[in-house]
């Protein structure tokens, strides 16, 4: 069992670049950098969980996958391309976004989320 709460030291974490074509990233600005950890789950799993962090600045991409999150700490913004909806988002904070939906995350305060991510296809 995990057990995260805002403000803990989630451990260590590993670069995840923005790479993945099927995300098609756009940065819109800043220089943000993610780093990231899969506790488990991953490739051949329909499900996956882990630690996403990401520094300061905006990007766009596209979901890719049904996910749960909880803010551990900072602040972002993310706002769905297709419906104008907004999340104003800090430590505590829940959010789901679906699979496909293109978003705009505009990270105000470097932000750690805890995630639990589905995609019925697998990964």
């Amino acid at each position: 069992m995990l057990k995260y709460t805002p403000g803990d030291d989630v451990g260590p974490l590993e670069h995840w670049p923005f790479d993945a074509p099927e995300s098609a990233y756009r940065i819109l600005r800043g220089d943000p950098v993610c780093h990231g950890r899969l506790d488990a789950g991953g490739p051949g799993h329909a499900t996956r969980s882990g630690i996403w962090r990401c520094s300061e600045g905006a990007f766009a991409c596209t979901e890719q996958r049904d996910e749960m999150m909880v803010i551990l700490q900072g602040r972002c913004r993310i706002s769905d391309h297709a419906t104008g909806a907004v999340l104003d988002l800090g430590p505590g904070d829940t959010a789901f976004v679906r699979d496909g939906v293109r978003v705009t995350w505009d990270v105000s305060e470097a932000v750690t989320k805890a995630f639990m991510g589905w995609k019925p296809d697998r990964y």
